[in-house]
């Protein structure tokens, strides 16, 4: 009696992200999950299309360089009526004041051009402000494609876990189906008492429920997977870690981490722009110089003048004295946020190196756990089987073949929960070192270039056109 073979699926299911076995055709990896992730999810784009529109900042900056030209032109009708001074009426001896009125139809056109020629290094500060802004961009890019492919592995390996997860109950529910069985038969032929029937049956129900839960939680996991990766999961292969890619020692990581992450170097780019504003609330303190060129063609202006040209050519300097004290307001907040901002690049850099150092020690906790958690399934395998063998000989009770039958499907979970840790681990700790992207991954996929946009947008002077065509 209890006899009960383990059904090899629930052993298939605890295997499955270790031993990938004969691939199937149409199996989905977590290589393509990733490749999808990365492709459509709406939070990266999003941020794709905020960094080209940061993008435009430069060519607003450098348009401080060009000229500034406006054409202006009036047309309207006119009447005039003039008294002029010409001679004495003799008779009278009163002036004679000859009157000229009529209507006339004024037309004018001019062309101005401003130059600037210098502003104190006002617009030269604006630019490399502005560029310092598109490399912030870009690398708050980066961190939200890490954060977007670290979700994507871990719900593909959550899909893994809770699926073998629900096949383990499942076998466990069929097993106590087995046993309750003959602990029925023994009770009627009298091996066994109503006692045992009970605790067989208790444990079945108990099996039921976290069956049930197991599929609840699946069908959670599964609404997750299809919103970060954009599919169903279906045919999954088993995942695998990521440690190749990662430094060798955890020294060695948080050294990378503390210049290849992207809340570093993002943070860095903060200081720099924060000092350029400091240095562009500077310039109002310097002087201007401006050339400006005018030309103006006019008709019928007065009665007596039909035409008038003119054209001018004008240098102005401006050398500000004082504009009521906001200037130096500016450059004293400016000079304020430039301290904040290094302190929160110090904080970015303990925080990094903290998470760095937690991923790492994670990492090693869970390869350690997945050693264990194999062994302590070997182990409750022997002993199950052990336990029934005695029970045969009446030396073990139904209620120990039930407890070394929970302690299989306990340990069982947890090889699957270390597992799922083990991989998920090595991605955290690719991701704090800043070294989850799709180069490093060797994924295959064209890798958006946030560079490629900028390049279009530059040097543009005219049109309101994107470079996609809106």
């Amino acid at each position: 009696m209890y006899g009960v073979k383990v059904v090899t699926g629930a052993a298939a299911a605890v295997l499955l992200l270790t031993c990938a076995g004969p691939v199937p055709v149409l199996a989905d990896t977590i290589e393509a999950a990733l490749v999808r992730s990365y492709q459509g999810n709406p939070q990266l784009n999003s941020q794709r299309a905020q960094v080209r529109s940061v993008d435009e900042n430069v060519p607003q900056a450098l348009s401080g360089y060009r000229p500034k030209v406006a054409l202006t032109a009036n047309a309207g009708v006119q009447y005039s009526s003039q008294t002029q001074l010409a001679g004495t009426d003799f008779a009278t001896g009163r002036p004679l004041k000859p009157v000229a009125s009529g209507v006339t139809t004024p037309l004018s056109a001019g062309l101005t051009v401003n130059q600037t020629v210098y502003d104190g290094q006002t617009t030269a500060n604006r630019v490399r402000a502005a560029e310092g802004q598109v490399s912030g961009a870009r690398e708050g890019l980066r961190v939200l494609e890490e954060t977007v492919l670290l979700n994507a592995a871990t719900i593909y390996m959550d899909y893994l876990r809770d699926s073998a997860t629900v096949e383990v109950q499942r076998s466990n529910v069929h097993v106590l189906e087995e046993t309750l069985k003959q602990t029925r038969d023994r009770f009627n032929v009298g091996e066994v008492t109503r006692t045992d029937v009970a605790q067989a049956e208790a444990q079945l129900a108990a099996g039921k429920t976290q069956e049930q839960t197991a599929e609840s939680q699946l069908v959670t996991t599964r609404a997750n997977f299809r919103r970060i990766i954009g599919n169903e999961p279906s045919n999954l292969q088993p995942g695998s870690p990521v440690d190749r890619f990662l430094p060798k020692s955890m020294a060695a990581a948080v050294d990378v981490s503390l210049i290849e992450n992207p809340n570093v170097t993002a943070a860095m780019y903060g200081v720099d722009v924060a000092f350029l504003n400091v240095k562009i609330n500077e310039g109002a303190l310097l002087p201007t110089v401006n050339i400006q060129a005018a030309v103006n063609q006019a008709y019928q202006q007065q009665l007596t003048i039909f035409k008038s040209f003119n054209a001018s050519l004008t240098a102005q300097l401006t050398v500000p004295i004082y504009q009521g004290g906001t200037e130096y307001a500016l450059i004293r907040q400016s000079k304020e946020t430039v301290t904040q901002q290094r302190l929160a690049l110090d904080q970015t850099r303990d925080q990094i190196r903290a998470t760095t150092v937690q991923a790492w020690g994670q990492l090693e906790a869970n390869k350690a756990q997945v050693v264990s958690a194999q062994a302590q399934v070997t182990a409750a395998e022997v002993a199950l089987n052990g336990v029934r063998e005695e029970a045969k000989a009446g030396q073990r009770t139904t209620l120990d073949v039930l407890n070394a039958q929970q302690a299989l499907v306990n340990a069982r979970i947890a090889l699957v929960t270390a597992q799922h840790d083990r991989v998920v681990s090595s991605y955290s700790v690719l991701s704090a070192v800043g070294r989850l992207s799709p180069q490093v991954l060797g994924l295959a996929t064209q890798v958006y270039d946030p560079s490629v946009h900028y390049q279009q947008v530059r040097d543009s002077w005219v049109g309101v056109r994107t470079p996609d065509g809106k």
